[in-house]
C-alpha cells in the first residue's frame, strides 16, 4: 500500500519558510492515508462497506497488550480501518473485554484526554471469548460469536496468531474447521465473496525441519494469499525506506557492486540484557530471535535486483534470488559472545546473563554474534555481508552501514582520508547519512571527514510516523503482502542457518564474555578488520550526541 507507506516523504510545507505546525502536519498525515485506502474502494478485495472482524488469538499475552491492541486502537482512532469492524479476543484465561482492555492494554494505548469517548466506542466493537487451543467446541462457540457480527451472512475474517509456535498447528486446524467465512472464498466472482486472512508471528520454526513442517501443515489449510508471515522489522520507516533509495535513485544504481562497495554492515544492538526473559531467550538464543529474521530481512532489500514492479509477488521474488546465492554459514566464520556484569556499572549493568534468574547457571547461550554471509553472484561476489547483533551493548542502535572502497591513486595526505560510507539509520532517530571528505575551513587543503544527512526527526519534525504494527495489519486489510514472508523466502532462510545452529546446540561453544554496556568482544573488531572493514573510531555523527 504505497500511499501509506511513503506519505512520510510526501508530508511537508510547500514554503520551507512557514513551517507546518503539529496539528496540520498530523492532519495532512490522515488525509493522505485516507485517500490511499479511498484509491483501494473499488477493488473486490477491500470494500469498507463488507463487515470485518479481527480474531486476536491468544488476547491475554504480552504481544497483545503491549502491541495488538494499541495498534487496533490507533487505526481505529485515525479512522483508517472499514467502519464495520468488529474485533473479539480469545484466549484460554477467563476474563471480560474491560480487563483485556481496560486494565492490561490501557498503559500501551496512549489515549488523549479528548479521546476518552472514542475509546468507550472502540471498547463496544470488541468481545472475548475463554477456549482452549485444542478443542473444536470452542472454537465453534468462537465461529458462533463472529456470526453475530456478520452482515447478510457474511463478513471478511482476520486471525492473528499471537501464541506460542507450539499451537500453530491445532490452532489453525481448528480455524478452518470451525471458523471460516460462510459465504464463498473460493470464486471471486461470487457476489457473496469474503476473505479470510491469517497473521502468523515468528518464530516460524526454530530451524529449517521445523519451519518446513509447519509450512506444509498450514499450506494444506489455506493458500499462500490468505497466509500473513509477520515480521515487524518489515514494517520500520527505514526499511521500507531502502526500496526507494536503492531504486529511485541514479546516483546509487552505478556503485552498488563489489567494484566500489567494500563492506556491508548491519547492526543490531540492544543496551540492555534479557531483563527476566532468559527463559525464553535461551531456548532461541541470538541467531534465531534477531539474525535469521530481521537482519536477514534487512539484508534481501540492501542486495536484491530491481524488481520489474512494486508488487509484493515481484519483490518477494527478487530477495528469493538473492538468498539462493548464499551459501550456509559456518562456525568458524562465527564470533560469539554473552555479557558478564560490570561491577563498576549502574542499575542492572552489574548482572551478566548468567545472573538471571530464569537463565540456566551453566548456559552457553550468545547473547552476540557477529557473522559474514557472501552472495555468490555477479553483482556481490565476495564482498561480505556482516550480521552484527548484541544485547548489552553500549547503545541502542539498528542500521545498514555501506562502506565504500578506497579512492584510488589517493593524492591526499593517507592519515586524513578515511573511507566513504551510507549509512541507513532504521532505529533510533531515523535517518540517512554520507560520510565524505570534505576540506577543512581556512587556509591549509586539509582533508576531513563529514556528513550530509538527511535527518528524520528534524527534516520531518512534525510529522507523525506511523507504528510497524499499524503499517502491517493495515497492509492486512488491504490485502498487500509486500512487508510479509513467502513460504519459500522463509524455508531459504532457514537453509542458510540450520547447519550452523545445529552446529552450536551439539557442540555447545564457550562464548567470548564481554562486559556488560560495552561495544562487545575485542575479537568481533579483529574480525571486521580481516573482513576488509576499516573502523578508525574517531568519527562521531552529531545526531549521536
Amino acid at each position: 500500500m504505497a500511499g501509506v507507506n511513503s506519505c512520510a516523504g510526501a508530508m511537508e510545507s510547500g514554503d520551507p519558510a512557514v513551517p507546518m505546525t503539529e496539528a496540520d502536519a498530523e492532519s495532512m498525515a490522515l488525509e493522505l492515508l485516507h485517500e490511499s485506502l479511498a484509491e483501494l474502494q473499488h477493488d473486490e478485495e477491500y470494500d469498507p462497506s463488507v463487515v470485518h472482524v479481527f480474531v486476536v488469538m491468544g488476547a491475554s499475552g504480552d504481544l497483545a497488550k503491549k502491541k495488538i491492541y494499541p495498534t487496533l486502537w490507533w487505526l481505529y482512532r485515525d479512522g483508517l480501518l472499514p467502519k464495520k469492524t468488529y474485533f473479539v479476543g480469545y484466549a484460554r484465561s477467563q476474563l471480560t473485554v474491560e480487563e483485556v482492555i481496560m486494565k492490561r492494554a490501557f498503559p500501551y494505548l496512549k489515549v488523549q484526554e479528548n479521546q476518552k469517548q472514542q475509546l468507550k466506542a472502540f471498547v463496544k466493537m470488541n468481545s472475548y471469548v475463554a477456549g482452549s487451543y485444542t478443542d473444536s467446541e470452542d472454537f465453534h462457540r468462537l465461529d458462533k460469536l463472529i456470526n453475530t457480527k456478520e452482515k447478510n451472512g457474511r463478513a471478511n475474517r482476520l486471525f492473528y496468531l499471537a501464541l506460542p509456535p507450539t499451537v500453530y498447528k491445532d490452532v489453525t486446524q481448528n480455524i478452518k474447521s470451525n471458523c471460516m467465512p460462510t459465504g464463498s472464498i473460493l470464486d471471486p466472482h461470487d457476489k457473496d465473496h469474503c476473505w479470510i486472512r491469517v497473521i502468523v508471528e515468528k518464530p516460524f520454526g526454530h530451524d529449517l525441519e521445523s519451519s518446513n513442517d509447519l509450512s506444509r501443515h498450514v499450506a494444506s489449510l489455506f493458500n499462500e494469499e490468505q497466509i500473513y508471515r509477520i515480521d515487524h522489522y518489515l514494517g520500520k520507516e527505514m526499511v521500507q525506506n531502502l526500496l526507494v533509495l536503492r531504486f529511485a535513485n541514479r546516483m546509487f544504481s552505478s556503485i552498488w557492486n563489489r567494484d566500489n562497495i567494500a563492506a556491508v554492515i548491519i547492526t543490531f544492538k540492544e543496551p540492555f540484557g534479557t531483563q527476566g526473559r532468559g527463559g525464553y531467550f535461551d531456548s532461541f538464543g541470538i541467531i534465531r530471535d534477531v539474525v535469521q529474521n530481521h537482519l536477514l530481512q534487512i539484508l534481501t532489500l540492501t542486495a536484491m535486483e530491481k524488481p520489474v514492479s512494486v508488487r509484493a509477488e515481484d519483490i518477494r521474488d527478487e530477495k528469493v534470488k538473492v538468498l539462493k546465492c548464499i551459501e550456509p554459514m559456518k562456525l568458524e566464520d562465527v564470533i560469539l559472545g554473552q555479557y558478564v556484569g560490570d561491577p563498576e556499572g549502574e542499575g542492572d549493568s552489574k548482572d551478566g546473563y548468567l545472573d538471571d534468574p530464569t537463565v540456566p547457571a551453566d548456559s552457553k547461550t550468545a547473547t552476540y554474534c557477529l557473522a559474514p554471509l557472501y552472495i555468490k553472484n555477479e553483482r556481490w561476489e565476495g564482498v561480505p555481508f556482516i550480521l552484527r547483533v548484541g544485547k548489552a551493548l553500549n547503545e541502542r542502535k539498528t542500521e545498514v552501514r555501506v562502506q565504500f572502497r578506497p579512492v584510488p591513486g589517493n593524492i591526499f595526505k593517507p592519515e586524513q582520508i578515511e573511507r566513504n560510507e551510507l549509512v541507513i539509520r532504521v532505529q533510533p532517530n531515523e535517518s540517512v547519512y554520507t560520510k565524505m571528505m570534505t576540506k577543512s575551513p581556512g587556509m591549509s587543503v586539509d582533508a576531513e571527514l563529514t556528513e550530509l544527512d538527511l535527518s528524520y526527526n528534524t527534516r520531518y519534525a512534525h510529522v507523525k510516523m506511523p507504528d510497524a504494527y499499524e503499517r502491517l495489519i493495515l497492509d492486512v486489510f488491504v490485502g498487500s503482502q509486500i512487508h510479509f514472508v513467502r513460504s519459500d523466502e522463509l524455508a531459504e532462510a532457514w537453509r542458510i542457518f540450520t547447519p550452523v545452529l545445529h552446529e552450536i546446540d551439539d557442540k555447545k561453544p564457550t562464548p567470548i564474555p564481554y562486559k556488560y554496556g560495552s561495544r562487545g568482544p575485542k575479537e568481533a573488531d579483529k574480525k571486521m578488520f580481516d573482513l576488509n572493514f576499516m573502523y578508525t573510531g574517531n568519527y562521531k555523527w552529531p545526531h549521536n550526541l
